[in-house]
Order: C-alpha cells, then sequence, then structure tokens
C-alpha cells in the first residue's frame, strides 16, 4: 500500500487560482540498475510540472510493483525503503497536476493494470479532448472506471480492443482518442513511448553510457541522472524500448506538429532543450524583442521570479537598462498551516515573493512576467513594489495576452475569467495599476523563437490559449459533456 502524504500546494489559494498549471511530467526507465531511484530523480527534475502526486511503478521480470502518493516527490518517496520495495530494471513515473480528475489517490498515476497478455502500467502528460464522451460510451458496454482521469479511458481502450498485442492494442486506443498527450506505457517485456500526431506536450529520448534508455517530459530529467539526450520523440510516433534497442513506429498518417508555444514561455525549466531549442535562450530572446517593441524610459529591470529571470535578463541587454532583483523569492513555501482567511489569502502573495527596497526604492520600474491570467497576482506585486518605493512601474510580458482557456494539458480559468479576454490593454493596465503595459508581439514570439515571424511559425505551435485556434477538435466541450 502506498504511503499517503499531505497534498502540497505552493503559494496561496489565490495566487494558485491566478497562474497556468501544466498538467503533469513524465519519466520510464529501461535496462537501468536502480531503475525506480533513477525513475524518483528524473521525477524531483520535473517536479515544476506537477506538484499534487507522484507515483512510480517498476518491474523485475518476475512482476510489477507500485508506490503512489498525495504530494511533492521529496514527500512521496521520502522513506529509502519504499525506493528499494520497487525491485527492477524498469520502471515508470508520473508528477501530477490535476486538470481532468480531482485530487486523490485512486487518481495518482501511473495506472496499473492486468490484462489477458499480461500487466500495463500507463502515465500520460496532457488532456484528452473526447474523454468524457469515451468515458460514457465505455460505461454503457459495462466499463467499470475506479478513477476520474482521462488516463483509465486508455486502459479501457486497450481492455476491450480486438488486437491480439499490446502494441497494436495501443496503437487501436490511440487512434480513437483526440487531444494532447504524451504517454509512456510499461509491460513485462517492453517500455512505450508514445506522442500524439500533433506533437503538442513534449516527450525526450535519453540513453544511458553504461546501456540502458530513459523516456522524459523534458532534457532536465536527464541531466539530473546522467542520460544522454538522442533526440525527441516525433508527433505521432510510437517508441517500443526492450532489449533489443529501440524500435519506432509511425501509426498515425500524415503527422502534422503543432508544439505548445507556452512551453518556452512558462512550463518547461529553464535548463531544458525542447524540440531543438533551449529554454533559457529562447526566454532570454523574448525579452529582447521586447524591448524592441515596448522600451520605455526606466532605471531598472525586475523580474517576477522565477519565469520571468531569463526574459527580463534580455530586456536589460536590449534597452541598457540596469537589471536587479528588485523582487526575492522564497522557494520554501508551502501549504499554510493558518486557517485561510480572506486576509491571510491577500497577504499570500507575500509568502511567496518579497520586494528589495534598496533596489526599488525612488525607481522607476519595468517588471517582466511571463504572463497575466486572472490579473490578482500581478496588482498584488505591482502594489508590493509601490509600497517598496518605487516611483513608476511598468509591465512588460513575455507572452501575448492570454484570452482563450486551454484543454490540451494547462489549468486556466474559463474565458470569462481571463483578465485579457474581458478588458482592452488600457483596462488591464488600470487593473493592475501600473503607469503602461505591454506584451510581446506574434512576431516578436516568433522571432525570438528563430521564424522570421508570425507568418512564417504559422501551423508549427499550438497558440490556442492566445488565438483560440484550437488545433485538436474539442469533442466533450462541444457535446457539453465534462469528465
Amino acid at each position: 500500500m502506498p504511503l499517503g502524504a499531505f497534498p502540497t500546494m505552493n503559494g496561496s489559494v489565490d495566487e494558485v487560482l491566478n497562474r497556468p498549471y501544466e498538467e503533469c511530467g513524465v519519466v520510464g526507465i529501461w535496462g537501468a540498475a536502480d531503475a525506480a531511484a533513477m525513475t524518483a530523480l528524473g521525477l524531483h527534475a520535473l517536479q515544476h510540472r506537477g506538484q499534487e502526486a507522484a507515483g512510480i511503478v517498476s518491474h523485475d521480470d518476475e512482476r510489477f510493483y507500485q508506490h503512489k502518493g498525495l504530494g511533492l516527490v521529496g514527500d512521496v518517496f521520502s522513506d529509502a525503503r519504499v525506493i528499494g520495495a520497487l525491485k527492477g530494471h524498469s520502471a515508470i513515473g508520473h508528477n501530477r497536476y490535476a486538470t481532468t480528475g480531482a485530487t486523490l489517490l485512486r487518481n495518482v498515476q501511473p495506472l496499473y493494470a492486468d490484462f489477458e497478455f499480461g500487466g500495463l502500467a500507463v502515465a500520460h502528460n496532457g488532456n484528452l479532448t473526447n474523454a468524457a464522451t469515451l468515458r460514457q460510451a465505455l460505461v454503457k458496454r459495462g466499463c467499470l472506471f475506479q478513477s476520474t482521469t482521462d488516463t483509465e479511458v486508455f486502459v479501457h481502450l486497450i481492455a476491450i480492443s480486438l488486437y491480439a498485442t499490446v502494441l497494436d492494442r495501443l496503437i487501436d486506443a490511440a487512434k480513437q482518442v483526440k487531444g494532447a498527450y504524451s504517454v509512456v506505457a510499461l509491460t513485462p517485456t517492453d517500455l512505450i513511448g508514445l506522442r500524439d500526431p500533433l506533437g503538442v506536450r513534449p516527450l525526450i529520448l535519453g540513453r544511458f553510457s553504461e546501456g540502458g534508455w530513459m523516456l522524459a517530459s523534458e532534457t532536465c530529467a536527464l541531466d539530473i541522472v546522467g542520460a544522454e539526450y538522442v533526440r525527441d520523440i516525433e508527433p505521432g510516433e510510437l517508441v517500443v524500448i526492450n532489449g533489443d534497442g529501440v524500435r519506432s513506429l509511425k501509426p498515425f498518417a500524415d503527422p502534422h506538429p503543432r508544439f505548445c508555444v507556452f512551453e518556452y514561455i512558462y512550463f518547461a525549466r529553464p535548463d531544458s532543450i525542447l524540440e531543438g531549442h533551449s529554454v533559457y535562450e529562447a526566454r532570454k530572446q523574448i525579452g529582447v524583442e521586447l524591448a524592441r517593441e515596448s522600451g520605455v524610459e526606466a532605471d531598472v529591470v525586475v523580474p517576477v521570479p522565477d519565469s520571468g529571470v531569463p526574459s527580463a535578463m534580455g530586456f536589460a541587454v536590449a534597452s541598457g537598462i540596469p537589471f536587479e532583483m528588485g523582487i526575492i523569492r522564497n522557494h520554501y513555501v508551502g501549504r499554510t498551516f493558518i486557517e485561510p482567511t480572506d486576509q491571510i489569502r491577500n497577504l499570500g502573495v507575500r509568502m511567496k515573493h518579497s520586494a528589495n527596497r534598496p533596489a526599488l526604492e525612488g525607481k522607476r520600474v519595468v517588471l517582466v512576467d511571463d504572463s497575466i491570467v486572472r490579473g490578482t497576482t500581478s496588482r498584488k506585486i505591482v502594489d508590493m513594489v509601490r509600497a517598496a518605493g518605487a516611483t513608476e512601474v511598468h509591465m512588460r510580458i513575455s507572452s501575448p495576452p492570454t484570452k482563450h482557456p486551454c484543454f490540451y494539458g494547462i489549468d486556466t480559468p474559463e474565458e470569462s475569467q481571463l483578465l485579457a479576454a474581458t478588458h482592452t490593454l488600457e483596462q488591464m493596465a488600470e487593473a493592475i495599476g501600473v503607469d503602461s503595459l505591454a506584451f510581446i508581439s506574434f512576431d516578436g514570439l516568433y522571432r525570438a523563437l528563430g521564424h522570421r515571424g508570425r507568418e512564417e511559425a504559422n501551423g508549427r505551435y499550438c497558440d490556442a490559449c492566445f488565438t483560440g485556434d484550437y488545433p485538436i477538435e474539442l469533442v466533450d466541450k462541444e457535446g457539453k459533456l465534462v469528465a
């Protein structure tokens, strides 16, 4: 039985509601000693992708072992005996941030099931846009669901498939689902990785110098265990890893890449490389473009840490304005033990961010942040900077305005709750209390990613949260079904 831990949420309730959140991170290990321990380390590196729960399933050529819990990786796998009990040379792991299904132990991945062909563990990053529709049909067929997560739809589709092999069944299931997903699966003989035909969510292949292979959501997970980056799993590609090496299958006709551009802006760790781009360099270059487009006379450039730091550095270099850490982030904020009254919620931003008064007092400040969602957190940060003595506050945002919700694995509010969807630029500036406000343009964003502008990059990325152009059919939304 897993040793449960209390769920941990960084920041106040109010702040959590005012940031976009990624659903999860996945890791898979094949042919490595202490595979479960390596998986746990990989999950540590991917902790930013999900902080609600973590789980690992391993296999030792005889049987499967699993452990799951609510909370951070360090909480769930803090006992060496837990890792020691996860035997085997192969394992998969998952960090969860819930976009489909509540934060309950039964929803923690990987999900494991016994089939006629043997055991199978599955974990995925992303969101299925027809999960509710499929679930309704599966329940009518007599399938019994044990969780509310859309990952279990994969499990039941595999179970009822008429194909003989687990690979053919998984492909059969993948052709029935719609949405954004990167899947890792473990059988007694294989580690499997699968990416949706549009490649919205990332999945990386790595290799250990002494042999063995690794799958992960980001390259930072490879770095922590000393695995070498080999390549990105391609959109619509399925890889099978076993003692014979890596076999690639292309079950989808005409895959068309639409990688999530917000991975570069916010979600991925800055030391990761995604689709051939350094996330750190991309964010710095976004700051350069932002300064070229919306420069302003000021005394200091101040990032809203942590995701705003590289863009603020680029802005400072391009503008010639000194860079200062005018806001200090407390990295050790956990769930408050204080009863969350309205007053405590209003003070919550100060638990995570503190003003560095000497860097702000009497200064004209350019604040650089990655996005504005509801705007409440931005307002509190601006008020904090003004209270520290800033004479002017100009906010610059390293993404276009977020006007539409995401249905592909990012937890964002409904459109009516997005500030940019209901306010003009001038109204937004007034709402958050700044002297001026500007967002990166689409041309600037895509120039920062190595394209000549939006026209050249058009169709290469998913930017639906900015444009409302959803590249994958929203079956459940259009059918008024919810998972």
